[in-house]
């Protein structure tokens, strides 16, 4: 039986196991998961779905119905994360059993694409029909700049107001590409949302979400956000009105230079083809570890466009 939502009993059962794979005791991914449920994208668009079989729970996932543009057109993608057995069943016929549904109920419901998210329980390119995107994963140095200390640009943290404009952004950076998410405010607040409360309920310092604005006037002019753990910092996101980057790299010199004791931050990051910051240089190239694969739903036979397909990092669950 396909229980869809997952509720009551079975919805903390699902949450009790992921605890350990998410960096987070029992009770903070409840609460986690809760926050989540009651953003209003959340509301909407996110579901945890389980595979039971009398009282016995033999998988899970979480569901995200997701806007996309594929060649121009707005379509609706089904997004999978956390696709996982729940010991001690260990039986992968269970896990492909969850996502033939899965798969099926997305197709009735009108969508186009299926996106499995990575988790380490389900590498996406070990499970058909599932396509693994190719997105490398950068190691980018920062330049310092020509005087000590910061340079002159307006930083400030990011909040709600920014976020029209940081949609504007990066629907004209994802506009080359023939698929990518189409981003609306409550999904990019969604995003940075889950990021935000995981650093807050995990271990006191072990992770922190940096949100910070580039301003002209009262507008964001540009934006990064940021996963910092230990000495290294995880681009999410970022964003530039400016086409060459120069606002976000003066952003990350900024950002650097606030501890300037501190040993120079690793900086690894997915960035869009063709969009390299004046100040940022790569200092490595290597296939990201995180996996994302995709699927055409459906009777028609759509040509997946694995090769110019864009996700933001932030993007993932």
């Amino acid at each position: 039986m396909l229980v869809w939502p997952a509720q009551g009993a079975v919805l903390d059962r699902i949450l009790g196991g992921r605890g350990g794979r998410v960096r987070l005791t029992r009770q903070a991914t409840a609460r986690l998961h809760a926050a989540l449920t009651k953003t209003p994208w959340g509301r909407r668009d996110y579901r945890t779905v389980a595979l039971v079989e009398g009282s016995e729970l033999r998988a899970s996932a979480d569901l995200y119905r997701l806007q996309a543009i594929l060649d121009g057109r707005a379509v609706t993608a089904c997004g999978i994360g956390s696709l996982t057995l729940e010991p001690p069943h260990q039986n992968p016929n269970h896990l492909r059993h969850l996502l033939d549904l899965i798969l099926e109920q997305a197709a009735r419901d009108g969508a186009a694409i299926g996106i499995l998210f990575p988790h380490s329980a389900s590498p996406a390119g070990s499970l058909a029909p599932f396509e693994p995107i190719p997105v490398p994963e950068l190691v980018l140095a920062v330049a310092e700049p020509a005087r000590y200390g910061a340079p002159m640009t307006m930083v400030r943290a990011g909040d709600d107001r920014d976020l029209p404009a940081i949609v504007a952004m990066g629907r004209t950076r994802a506009a080359p590409w023939r698929f990518h998410l189409d981003r609306d405010v409550e999904f990019v607040q969604f995003a940075i949302t889950e990021k935000r409360l995981a650093a807050g309920l995990g271990a006191m310092n072990a992770r922190q979400l940096q949100f910070f604005i580039a301003e002209e006037g009262t507008t964001a002019a540009a934006y990064v956000v940021l996963t910092v753990s230990g000495g290294t910092w995880t681009l999410e996101e970022c964003g530039d009105r400016d086409p060459s980057g120069a606002r976000v790299g003066a952003l990350l010199q900024a950002l650097i230079a606030r501890e300037p004791i501190e040993r120079r931050p690793e900086i690894r990051a997915w960035l869009p083809a063709g969009f390299l910051p004046p100040q940022v240089s790569i200092i490595s190239s290597s296939p990201a570890a995180d996996l994302v694969g995709m699927c055409a739903l459906g009777c028609a036979k759509t040509t997946l466009p694995v090769e110019s397909t864009f996700f933001w990092h932030g993007d993932l669950p």
